[in-house]
């Protein structure tokens, strides 16, 4: 089970996400492209990017976790016979980097309006009803994925940024003729 959240919305049932909430059942070592906000178990409204004020989290009064993918995977409860329990990862670690991320990020150069993900149009998209019994109460591992603009991420320095041509004061050795 994979419950996925876009700017800390459920895409399934566009409630503020939370790892206990529904999702999506994909089958081991298959992919899934997941192309929007789901509508009806044949329609998403497609992602757009779009500026943080019309993003649908904004729209929808919940602005302050834009620009952030999450993916909480959780495995199936066996039928049969338990296994031993997943590690589950260093909380304290992961929260000790994203505060460390959080003092970067406000140590560089102002940025320009953040990006969010928007409400596009409806789109075809498949999907039916199963049931899936957790394994545990806490996913298994959890997928961040932040996303900016392209300035953005420039001026936050995570892209470099791109070299402006400057003259060369010495681009050769000797004088050639000016007529070839």
């Amino acid at each position: 089970l994979t419950v996925v959240s876009v700017d800390g919305v459920n895409v399934v049932s566009g409630e503020t996400a939370s790892p206990q909430q529904s999702g999506y059942v994909i089958n081991s070592r298959r992919r899934v492209e997941i192309n929007g906000w789901r509508k009806s178990l044949d329609q998403v409204a497609a992602f757009v990017f779009t500026s943080l004020s019309d993003s649908y989290a904004a729209r929808t009064g919940r602005p302050k976790n834009v620009g952030v993918i999450g993916v909480a995977v959780f495995r199936e409860k066996p039928a049969v016979v338990p296994l031993a329990p997943a590690p589950s990862e260093d909380r304290a670690a992961a929260e000790s980097e994203s505060k460390a991320q959080g003092s970067r990020e406000s140590s560089r150069a102002p940025r320009r309006e953040r990006l969010g993900t928007g409400h596009g149009q409806r789109e075809a998209s498949h999907a039916r009803y199963t049931n899936f019994e957790r394994a545990s109460r806490k996913p298994a591992q959890v997928i961040t994925i932040y996303y900016d603009s392209y300035a953005n991420l420039v001026a936050r320095g995570v892209i470099a940024s791109p070299k402006r041509a400057e003259p060369n004061p010495f681009p050769g050795n000797f004088v050639p003729d000016p007529w070839g």
